[in-house]
């Protein structure tokens, strides 16, 4: 098993908060994975045969959003390749609890929503995705390759941003666990627009907008 926390490479912020994530677990050992950038994700999906229609909305700046979904999708074939389970995280992902595996479908997260209403699992331990229909923020889940193998099928044809894209309409083997051993602890988005930004549980008047990725000068701290 591998695990993995989404890095912008040249992003101050995006560093600073993924050696948190590195440190923050107990018993998994994290390493960083270079994110893909939206300077040519147009191109990547276009090699891919993926679909950018689902990624214009007035929420989020539609190249970042497919630059988010593009690096989880190199890790769904990271995990087909390796033919192991690889543990996905986002930068701003912080794990409080050991992440205990059990058994699962497949595909199961470990995050807290991060955003909007919520429902709460009835039960410890692994369950049916209940939370949300979809991923309550995709930073935090386990994918095996035979799953994974699934996503990137399912991702010809409907890739959208990934939180949205895993959802229990697409895939009805979905699953997390509770109580949830990961939280989002995020002061800045490098993906959506103010508008977007409102119904995130960690919102006030000092979180970054911080979409222009290239325009993040060394040393800045987050």
């Amino acid at each position: 098993m591998k695990a993995y926390v989404i890095t912008i490479k040249d992003h101050v912020g995006s560093n600073q908060c993924a050696e948190r994530c590195i440190k923050s677990a107990s018993n998994i050992k994290i390493s960083k994975f270079d994110a893909t950038t939206p300077d040519n994700v147009h191109q990547l999906f276009k090699d891919e045969g993926l679909s950018s229609k689902y990624f214009i909305d007035q929420y989020s700046v539609q190249e970042n959003a497919m630059a988010c979904f593009f690096s989880h999708y190199r890790l769904w074939k990271l995990a087909t390749e390796l033919n192991e389970d690889v543990i996905i995280f986002e930068h701003d992902a912080v794990i409080h609890d050991d992440i205990l595996f059990g058994s699962n479908n497949g595909c199961i997260s470990f995050g807290k929503p991060s955003y909007g209403q919520y429902n709460t699992p009835k039960n410890l331990g692994v369950n049916p995705l209940q939370s949300k229909q979809y991923f309550p923020g995709a930073h935090a889940y386990l994918v095996s390759p035979q799953r994974a193998k699934q996503l990137i099928a399912k991702a010809k044809t409907h890739a959208a941003p990934t939180d949205l894209f895993l959802n229990n309409t697409n895939f009805n083997f979905l699953e997390e666990y509770y109580p949830w051993p990961v939280t989002v602890n995020d002061s800045f988005t490098t993906i959506q627009k103010s508008s977007g930004c409102i119904a995130k549980h960690n919102y006030n008047e000092t979180y970054r907008i911080d979409t222009d990725w290239e325009n993040v000068s060394a040393g800045q701290d987050f």
